[in-house]
């Protein structure tokens, strides 16, 4: 099968290639391999946001879905590195909840002078490039403003409609440059689930009919401010704060079939939940008469968490319930992170950033688990009896300092390296119900090699020794998500991060006359001390697993995009995006598994195609995209189930129009085909590997098609 699609990605790429050839055979007339899209280019298609504006560019999808750095699954994203996709004006925001992607839609169009892809990697550059970036230019004038709103109606498959909105002021008032917006999002959803069972000897086990609803109202407040002290400097100051409460239902009609006359039960399942996060951020940056620059920023963040499930069981729709679970979580989660560096130019082709940074990242986190077991009742769990575990309650602290050098070298006009080498330090404690402390050091260095055949068509090949994030939450006793019936999970305290050597190569291809792009790239990963599931059962009897570390592991794959415009159809506005993933990954030695197998996120891969046809003489566009998921290697191994699942297909469509009284009206379809999320758990009795099954579940879930209404304006 993955052969197969390897033959389809090939002969996608080489169709796409011969299109381009039908578009212009006309070389293109930058100087370098950046491209610079200036405000008139967009005039035709009367943008309201940055975003709008980004949506006309083709091979805009291509940067914003690029990923950098490690992609350890279940891994933190902690500290701020120094690589990030987009720039406003040259920069990167200080913020890490509260970023420069996260402000596009919030941007007025009128405010941007032109926007670039930036193909190369330079130390003028605020960030290291780790693929393509987009860079924002703002307008310059002594003043301007304007304000960008936003109304919308989503309308749910089971009748139920959320109004959402945001509102956004953009501008610049001298040398005051200015964001601050303010917004609502829905986030409701309805899900039905049908799940059957079967015993070990496949003899009907019970069915189970789910109905969950989730109430969120997500409310953000933003604010981003930047000043030019002088020409020689700059201080940006940004803010963000969120609210949301995500309420939870679950409504369960369980009938056992086990018996001649089956027998029905009904449970439901009340989840009240509260969350808020704040951050504050900030950078300076001094320009020296020699072009050397230094750059200081600091951010602070909190994100707090609240949520208590309890289940309620009946026997019959109406009458007495009986609680027989108070399951109460709670996190409180803290970053404060000092990074400076400075950067000068060694030679006319050679520049140089050195700098350091240090993070202190604290997460508390604790659990109550009360049960209908007979014993004291206790009022913080819920008036069940309270059942004591380990490592319920935890703090973990991480100190981490960071040296780092980066070196630019332009060999020739068409070649460039980048080096950088980083020395990490940490320290990670835990105390609460279980006291540790462990440091750890690494040396991680990176190359990033550019080799630009022409204008048009670049090599790019990147070797990065890389080592992951731990995920605090991985080490106390936490809920499990994914298994109804096991309510927690052990903590696993002796964690230590992956390691792994990752190798990529590529080729960026833009076509003549802004006719598209074009790109491949071929990873591999080789892990050491990959994180997987370990066995840590008290006996025989009691089986119980966690999180831990198992050995080594490969991850490789091929992926191709391509975003071409139809000129050569006859539809110069029209722009054809599609992008084909092939990957495949091993766990060479997976203590639960019967056999070598893949883990998440490198799956089989995936296809997705997108269409988007602009009419300017009628102030109309509309389009549609198409994901899906390449079956098979989704098996998660546990010491006694065995989960595997398929993740659906996504149709969504739009239309949208600029109309009466100068506002946008755009009408989505999302989720259109309203597929199946469906999965099967075998469960063994004992430990799998001795293979004695003992039940088979299959269960699928529809989360149902929206159809929203969204009304826009600038003012």
């Amino acid at each position: 099968m993955a052969k197969q699609y390897l033959v389809l990605n090939s002969i996608l790429t080489v169709f796409l290639l011969m299109s381009s050839s039908l578009v212009s055979s006309q070389e293109p007339d930058e100087d370098d391999s950046t491209a610079t899209y200036p405000a008139a280019y967009f005039s035709e298609y009367a943008p309201l946001t940055v975003n709008d504006m980004l949506d006309r560019i083709p091979g805009i999808d291509l940067i914003l879905q690029q990923q950098s750095g490690s992609s350890s699954f279940g891994g933190g994203s902690r500290g701020l590195g120094s690589s990030s996709q987009i720039l406003i004006d040259g920069k990167r925001m200080a913020g890490k909840a509260n970023e420069a992607r996260a402000q596009l839609d919030k941007i007025s169009a009128d405010q941007v002078n032109y926007i670039e892809i930036v193909r190369g990697t330079s130390s003028d550059l605020d960030v290291q490039n780790t693929g393509q970036l987009m860079n924002i230019v703002l307008r310059e004038a002594q003043s301007r403003s304007s304000i960008t709103t936003e109304v919308s109606a989503t309308h749910h498959e089971d009748g139920n409609t959320e109004p959402g909105g945001s509102i956004a002021m953009s501008g610049q008032s001298g040398r005051l440059t200015y964001l601050l917006s303010a917004g609502l999002r829905s986030g409701y959803r309805h899900s039905e689930q049908n799940q059957n069972s079967v015993n070990g000897d496949f003899s009907p086990n019970d069915t189970r009919v789910i109905d969950q609803y989730t109430e969120t109202d997500n409310y953000s407040l933003n604010t981003n401010l930047s000043f030019a002290l002088s020409p020689q400097d700059r201080l940006a100051l940004n803010a963000l704060y969120g609210d949301a409460d995500p309420q939870q239902e679950v409504f369960r009609t369980i009938t056992d079939l086990n018996s001649v006359i089956p027998s029905v039960t009904y449970e439901r399942e009340d989840t009240p939940a509260t969350g808020e996060n704040w951050e504050i951020g900030g950078d300076y940056e001094h320009t020296f008469s020699s072009g050397n620059r230094f750059k200081a920023l600091f951010i602070v963040n909190e994100k707090d968490s609240r949520r208590t499930r309890e289940r309620f069981i009946s026997t019959a729709e109406d009458p007495t319930e009986s609680k027989n679970l108070f399951l109460d979580t709670s996190s409180r989660y803290r970053e404060r992170i000092v990074r400076g560096s400075y950067t000068l130019s060694m030679a006319s082709n050679q520049g140089l950033e050195i700098g350091v940074e240090g993070a202190q990242t604290i997460q508390d986190s604790g659990l109550r688990l009360g049960l209908p077991t007979g014993g004291p009742a206790s009022p913080d769990h819920g008036g069940l009896s309270a059942i004591p575990f380990p490592n319920a309650f935890s703090t973990v602290e991480e100190v981490r300092y960071e040296a780092f050098a980066i070196h630019n070298w332009q060999i020739n006009s068409r070649m460039s390296l980048e080096s950088s080498m980083v020395a990490e330090w940490s320290e990670i404690e835990q105390s609460g119900d279980v006291n540790d402390k462990r440091d750890f050091d690494y040396i991680k260095p990176k190359l990033d090699f550019r080799f630009d055949i022409n204008n048009s068509l670049q090599f790019k090949a990147t070797l990065e020794q890389v080592v992951s994030q731990l995920g605090f939450g991985d080490f106390s006793r936490a809920t499990n998500e994914r298994d109804d019936d096991q309510d927690t999970v052990v903590g696993n305290p002796t964690l230590e991060p992956e390691e792994s050597l990752q190798a990529e190569v590529g080729l960026d291809y833009r076509l003549p006359n802004d006719g598209g792009a074009l790109n491949a790239r071929y990873f591999y990963y080789d892990y050491d001390n990959k994180i997987g599931t370990i066995n840590v059962s008290p006996s025989a009897t009691d089986l119980q697993s966690t999180r831990g570390n198992i050995g080594s592991a490969a991850a490789y794959g091929l992926i191709t995009n391509a975003s071409v415009r139809l000129g050569f159809l006859g539809l110069p506005t029209a722009l054809l995006t599609a992008s084909l993933t092939l990957q495949e990954s091993e766990f060479h030695d997976d203590p639960f598994a019967p056999k070598e197998h893949g883990f998440p996120p490198y799956d089989r891969g995936g296809y997705r195609f997108s269409f988007r046809h602009d009419v300017p003489a009628r102030n109309l566009n509309y389009g549609m995209s198409y994901f899906a998921r390449i079956d098979g290697n989704r098996t998660f191994f546990d010491i006694d189930n065995r989960f595997e699942f398929v993740i659906p297909s996504s149709l969504n469509m739009f239309v949208e129009m600029l109309g009466f009284g100068g506002l946008t009206y755009r009408l989505e379809a999302n989720n259109v085909e309203n597929d199946e999320v469906c999965s099967e758990r075998r469960r063994f009795d004992g430990r799998l590997l001795n293979g004695i099954l003992s039940e088979v579940e299959n269960n699928c879930t529809r989360n149902g098609s929206q159809v929203a209404l969204k009304i826009r304006g600038t003012f």
